[in-house]
């Protein structure tokens, strides 16, 4: 049993709190805990993608929130990769990790003040259960993913979320680029 997913999606918001803290309180377990931030950020993004985003979008009407969220994802990838690229002993590792928690806690705060509040008032806890479980399930299937290697299904579902259109039609780079560049707008 999987459980609710908004209490779900706040277990993981605290879980990356706590290694955000860790690695900012304890320099020396960078190089351990970039990687763990890593894959937990990938496969919770993705799962919020494939499993929330939607539901949220067209069951409980948070267009435009899922929109803005999908575009923080996006811009939060970026810098992930930056992150995981960069030697954890230098400085520049602090200056993207500083920058990625600022997003990654503002991305956080939206998140629980308005979607999942949202998606608590307008979906039945039985529908909670089953998203809950289809985040699980998407979750596990996408831990141990890098930044930058989402798939052209998953682009696709990033581009339903924010509203793109014609993404079907788009090759994988070329969806990319796209999302990239909304998210920069």
């Amino acid at each position: 049993m999987s459980g609710d997913v908004v209490d779900l999606i706040m277990q993981d918001h605290r879980e990356v709190e706590r290694l955000f803290a860790k690695m900012r309180d304890f320099p020396d377990t960078r190089s351990l805990a970039a990687p763990v931030l890593s894959a937990l950020l990938i496969a919770h993004s993705r799962a919020e993608e494939a499993a929330v985003y939607p539901v949220a979008k067209d069951e409980a009407g948070e267009t435009e929130e899922v929109a803005h969220s999908q575009e923080e994802h996006t811009q939060a990838e970026q810098m992930l990769k930056r992150l995981v690229e960069t030697d954890p002993e230098s400085s520049a590792f602090v200056e993207v990790l500083v920058e990625l928690e600022k997003a990654v806690t503002h991305h956080v705060h939206e998140e629980e003040t308005t979607v999942l509040p949202h998606m608590k008032e307008h979906l039945s806890e039985e529908r909670r259960m089953e998203l809950g479980e289809a985040f699980a399930a998407s979750r596990a299937e996408h831990l141990g993913e890098r930044p930058g290697e989402a798939t052209k299904e998953e682009l696709q579902w990033q581009a339903h979320n924010v509203g793109l259109t014609g993404a079907s039609n788009m090759g994988k780079a070329e969806l990319a680029k796209k999302l990239k560049a909304k998210a920069s707008s």
